[in-house]
């Protein structure tokens, strides 16, 4: 019960991902915060000199990403693939970073322009690596919470029309179904103002956070209680 709790909460924070990186491609000069994947390829087309394919903020975001994944593996340590008091540092860390980015887009005459652009991309890519790096650590196979490519790999190769028995085919599409309505969602907050979606998704993460601390903190009492095997 406890690992898909843990899954949940991914899947929740994957649905969050594609928020921020609708808001950044959408909103901030075509940067994605989550998916570096997408950042590469940008930095590669704007490196060739692709006309209105930007090259400062991509790479800031990639910099910024391995910093926040850095710091976040750092904190985290060896602490296996439970949910552990320092899981949810990390997430309440990203979503305090998030409610804070959200005041400083509300509060900016022109978040996306210039340099307060640039910091707003690049703050966001870091918290969305720490998040990245306490999601891998989870090890729940198939959400990344920031990146779908290889989930579809695996929902189509392992699928029953290619011979395969259909693995874990339930979370498999939920993430990529909740990556796509996070970016519908992330797109659709645009039409309001930029900062009304990052604080929804500070709101996802911070709930993501509270469940999982709170499933954590019954698991250990459980297990303290001798009524749970303690690799469940």
């Amino acid at each position: 019960m406890t690992r898909r709790l843990d899954l949940a909460m991914l899947l929740l924070l994957t649905f969050s991902t594609g928020m921020v990186d609708a808001i950044g491609y959408l909103g901030f000069d075509k940067v994605f915060t989550g998916n570096m994947t997408g950042n590469v390829v940008i930095l590669g087309m704007g490196l060739a000199g692709a006309d209105g394919v930007p090259v400062l903020r991509p790479a800031l975001a990639l910099v910024f990403f391995m910093i926040g994944a850095a710091l976040s593996g750092r904190i985290l340590g060896d602490i296996g693939e439970a949910w552990q008091s320092r899981t949810t540092l990390i997430f309440a860390i990203v979503a305090v970073g998030c409610a804070g980015l959200s005041l400083y887009v509300g509060l900016m005459p022109d978040p996306e322009v210039g340099l307060a652009g640039t910091v707003f991309t690049s703050a966001l890519s870091a918290l969305m690596g720490a998040q990245a790096a306490a999601a891998r650590k989870m090890k729940i196979a198939d959400v990344t919470t920031v990146v779908v490519t290889s989930t579809i790999v695996g929902l189509a190769s392992d699928s029953r029309l290619a011979g395969g028995d259909s693995a874990r085919w339930v979370r498999r599409l939920l993430a990529v179904i909740l990556i796509l309505i996070g970016a519908l969602a992330g797109a659709a907050t645009l039409m309001l103002n930029q900062w009304i979606g990052i604080a929804f998704v500070a709101v996802a993460i911070a709930v993501a956070t509270v469940i999982g601390h709170r499933g954590a903190k019954r698991r250990a009492l459980a297990e303290a209680a001798g009524t749970v095997p303690s690799n469940a």
